[in-house]
């Protein structure tokens, strides 16, 4: 996915799944839609210029992650989200 590709906004409850993810500096396993899949400590959400984005700390480096960019999380205490456009 382009940085330049349209943003495609997430579906709220998918969206509150995050932020509690974040309260609790939950470690997420996170699919992309790239194929990729990395764990990583869920920190904060941030929205710039109509981008929303998930903050993630990998191997003490600080990644942005678009929110349409993933296809799902997972943690024990919240179990698997996959991600809907809203």
């Amino acid at each position: 996915m382009s940085m330049n590709d349209t943003y495609q906004p997430i579906n709220c409850d998918d969206y509150d799944n995050l932020e509690l993810a974040c309260q609790h500096h939950l470690v997420l396993t996170i699919e992309l839609k790239n194929g990729e899949t990395l764990q990583a400590k869920a920190s904060d959400l941030l929205s710039r210029k109509n981008v929303e984005y998930l903050i993630v700390n990998e191997n003490n480096l600080s990644h942005e992650l678009r929110l349409d960019s993933i296809v799902s999380f997972s943690h024990p205490e919240i179990g698997t989200v996959t991600i809907s456009e809203s």
